[in-house]
């Protein structure tokens, strides 16, 4: 079986191999459109029968790209105000405040998945980066890797990325293939203005933020339910949502141009409604962590289980007919069969199961253990404290309007499958009063 695996990815490796060259001489030769959406400010149009005459015979047709005419000027306006100086983000709220529609609005049907409000920044660096604007045609500018779905149970198999490309390697029409929409200088030109402002096609390494925010990923805005982010100002945490007047007007929504709440305001009456919550109801919070952490009650795991032992003793049947002198190439697909089946049943066990749950006494001594929970969280780390927010599935929701900060609790399944009653933390400067709710 490892032979007959082995020569089966070799196969597979060269058929693709074969593929992607051929697939790079017709973009680098002839230019060709290869597939896929065309760019913002461009459509497809039929050029006529498909070349291949075993293609063409079965009604192919062969696509090229030209200047969409409602969306061509806006990409030849984005590049010459760019050019002219202007930022990123004035051009997107220029475009925005005249109504023009972004490119997920433009095509709502490929973009059901995106809001369509307004331009972003992101969309315009996408079109200013976008070398096919001059005409040539690229191809090769991302790749898909096959990893490892889990690296410690290699038998799951493979699962498909998508990845970028460095530009180097990216493939590029020896000739002009359609109408540009730039002129090489001016393409050439925006990307050393993008380059100088340090912002340019650059690879950033991920590093860790400089200042510790405990409410990091759990706080969001109630005008535009978005993430507030953390913003160090005057040696303390607050938090901030920044809101375009442009975008807020798009959106139809009553958004200041910048929502603040500071730390300080929150954590002491969030920490005391936390301990309340699972500090103050110890026999109850046991029990319900306890019933709901157990195996399911239906016999799913145990037919699972009995699955495994039925697929183990096939395999043990197997391989004594193998030893008997049975047709080697009918038990190894046997065999594979099998041992298919073993593991699929072994991954919904695990997914079933997950780890041993604790019982109500081990749970009951945890808590008795940490004592009184009001102070070990106002003692713990920032970054603690963000970590086990995230993991008790916090939810703050800040309404400025009413100087109010909901609170809630969503455990995930491998806690519990309760919700944790609604609180209210009430500032007046903000200052907070805790409530509940069923």
């Amino acid at each position: 079986m490892s032979m007959f695996g082995g020569i089966s990815k070799g196969e597979r490796n060269r058929i693709k191999i074969r593929v992607r060259s051929s697939m790079a001489a017709l973009a680098q030769v002839e230019g060709r459109y290869l597939g896929a959406r065309p760019p913002y400010g461009y459509c497809l149009v039929d050029l006529g029968p498909h070349p291949n005459p075993s293609k063409a015979a079965d009604g192919k047709r062969l696509h090229g790209l030209a200047p969409h005419p409602a969306t061509s000027d806006v990409v030849r306006r984005i590049f010459r105000e760019f050019r002219a100086g202007k930022g990123i983000f004035a051009i997107a709220e220029g475009l925005t405040k005249d109504g023009i529609p972004c490119p997920s609005a433009q095509d709502r049907q490929k973009n059901r998945h995106r809001d369509g409000i307004a331009w972003s920044k992101s969309a315009i660096r996408a079109i200013i980066i976008n070398p096919r604007y001059t005409g040539r045609q690229i191809w090769n500018k991302q790749r898909k890797d096959e990893v490892l779905i889990d690296v410690q149970d290699v038998a799951l198999g493979h699962m498909t990325k998508q990845r970028w490309n460095a530009a180097d390697q990216w493939v590029w029409s020896a000739e002009v293939t359609h109408e540009p929409l730039v002129t090489p200088e001016e393409f050439e030109q925006a990307q050393e203005i993008l380059a100088g402002r340090g912002r340019g096609p650059t690879s950033h390494k991920p590093h860790p933020t400089r200042r510790p925010y405990a409410l990091r990923g759990v706080l969001f805005c109630g005008y535009c339910t978005r993430r507030m982010q953390g913003n160090w100002n005057h040696g303390q945490s607050y938090y901030r949502c920044r809101y375009p007047a442009e975008y807020a007007l798009a959106n139809d929504v009553d958004h200041p141009k910048t929502v603040y709440l500071r730390e300080t305001d929150v954590l002491p009456s969030l920490d005391a409604w936390l301990a309340v919550q699972f500090g103050g109801r110890l026999e109850e919070t046991a029990r319900v962590l306890a019933d709901y952490g157990q195996e399911p009650k239906d016999g799913i795991a145990e037919s699972l289980k009995l699955k495994i032992e039925e697929c183990d003793r096939k395999l043990a049947q197997h391989r004594a007919a193998l030893e008997a002198g049975a047709d080697p190439a009918l038990i190894a697909q046997w065999m594979a069969e099998t041992q298919a089946q073993r593991v699929s049943a072994q991954a919904q066990l695990r997914q079933s199961s997950g780890r041993r749950r604790m019982t109500r006494e081990e749970i009951h001594a945890v808590m008795i253990a940490l004592g009184d929970l009001v102070k070990v969280i106002r003692e713990a780390d920032p970054l603690d404290k963000a970590e086990l927010y995230a993991q008790i599935g916090l939810r703050l929701t800040y309404r400025p309007q009413k100087q109010l900060v909901e609170a809630q609790v969503v455990p995930g399944p491998h806690v519990c499958k309760r919700y944790v009653s609604e609180g209210g933390l009430e500032p007046p400067c903000p200052s907070l009063g805790t409530s509940t709710s069923s």
